[in-house]
């Protein structure tokens, strides 16, 4: 599994983080780890898993900064 941390500056309210869960939950492969204001932390195991969460972020009308962390772990997991 991957583990990543995203930042989304925008989002710091409820709704915002709502709408953020909601634009990414369904994606396959997504097990959401930690959702609070400003931070995205995510579990996959797809390398393009990211770039599809990124998309469906934007497209929620968020802003993903760059300054994002990737961690592998061996097991055999703009605001309104």
């Amino acid at each position: 599994m991957k583990n990543v941390e995203l930042s989304i500056p925008g989002m710091q309210s409820a709704h915002c983080q709502a709408r953020v869960n909601g634009a990414i939950k369904d994606i396959d492969g997504v097990i959401i780890e930690k959702l609070e204001a400003g931070k995205l932390s995510v579990s996959f195991e797809r390398d393009e898993v990211k770039e599809e969460m990124i998309e469906a972020i934007v497209k929620a009308g968020y802003k993903v900064e760059n300054n994002n962390t990737i961690s592998s772990s061996c097991s055999s997991t703009s605001c309104c």
